[in-house]
């Protein structure tokens, strides 16, 4: 039996949550076309005969400015130290000297694959001059892939089975994560927060579950406060009428109808919480 850690890092916005959710099969990293989305390591487990492989997407690695992004980016760090294989995603466009040179230290000892991502993007051979560049890092391999529409992902999973170490499986067969419902329903409703909201504002939102519970029927009652840091975007969000959060709602209760398999009430609220984003406290309460 084989079972061991894999961490997905690599810059903002190259696609890591999008080939986790590829290599399990399963949608368990929300995802969008805006950068920094993911803001937390996100766990999916993949398990297939006697190989157990447990993914770590990560937040994007990048300079951070403020206390939330400080906290996203020692979740990357964590998920580094924490492996037994290393990811390492890029996009065909990667520039070397643009990623933050001090996170090389942390690939020191680790078994690294370079994954090029996004690959239905430009021409084939075009990308043969990064992977000259990137043998210097000394990966295992460098792995040209599309996430998005599976291209190398099956042959990328079965050399990550073939080198992950051996041992006993650490989670349960049919186990895909390690994190609660109520986790996975916020970060649903934050997806859709990133989909319709533009800017600035998707990024000053966050949510919070404050209610999770099961009423007659088996229908699930879900009360979620979304906090924004200024009234301004707070109206924004709301829309005329309420016409934005409503589209929100819907959208997000079907997906989390869909993931729960449940039939499900949800309850949208929209407070003002200033600075929440450098606010440590906070920050701790939302699980950062």
């Amino acid at each position: 039996m084989k079972s061991g850690y894999v961490a997905i890092i690599g810059e903002p916005n190259v696609g890591k949550s999008t080939l986790l959710n590829r290599l399990i099969n399963t949608k368990l990293s929300i995802v969008s076309d805006k950068p920094q989305t993911t803001r937390n390591k996100i766990l999916g487990i993949l398990t297939e005969n006697d190989c157990q492989c447990i993914f770590i997407d990560t937040p994007g690695i990048f300079e951070p400015t403020y206390e939330l992004q400080e906290r996203m980016v020692n979740a990357a760090k964590e998920a580094i130290n924490d492996a037994d294989l290393l990811i390492w995603l890029v996009d065909p466009f990667f520039k070397p000297e643009r990623f933050p040179l001090k996170f090389l230290k942390f690939f020191d000892e680790k078994r690294l694959i370079i994954a090029i991502n996004k690959i239905d993007l430009v021409k084939k051979n075009s990308i043969l001059p990064l992977i000259d560049k990137l043998k210097v890092y000394n990966p295992d391999e460098i792995f040209p892939i599309s996430a998005l529409n599976g291209d190398g992902v099956e042959t990328l999973k079965q050399l990550l089975f073939e080198k992950l170490p051996e041992g006993p499986f650490l989670y349960e067969p049919d186990q895909i994560s390690d994190q609660p419902e109520r986790f996975f329903v916020s970060e649903i409703i934050r997806e859709k927060l990133f989909i319709h909201l533009k800017k600035e504002i998707p990024y000053a939102s966050c949510v919070m579950i404050e209610e999770f519970k099961e009423q007659e029927g088996r229908k699930i009652y879900i009360r979620a406060t979304i906090y924004m840091e200024r009234d301004t975007q707070k109206r924004i969000l709301i829309g005329k009428g309420g016409n934005v959060l409503k589209k929100i709602g819907t959208e997000a209760r079907k997906e989390i109808e869909n993931f729960l398999g449940r039939e499900v009430y949800i309850d949208l609220w929209v407070k003002v919480k200033e600075k929440w984003r450098k606010n440590p406290v906070f920050l701790k309460e939302l699980g950062y």
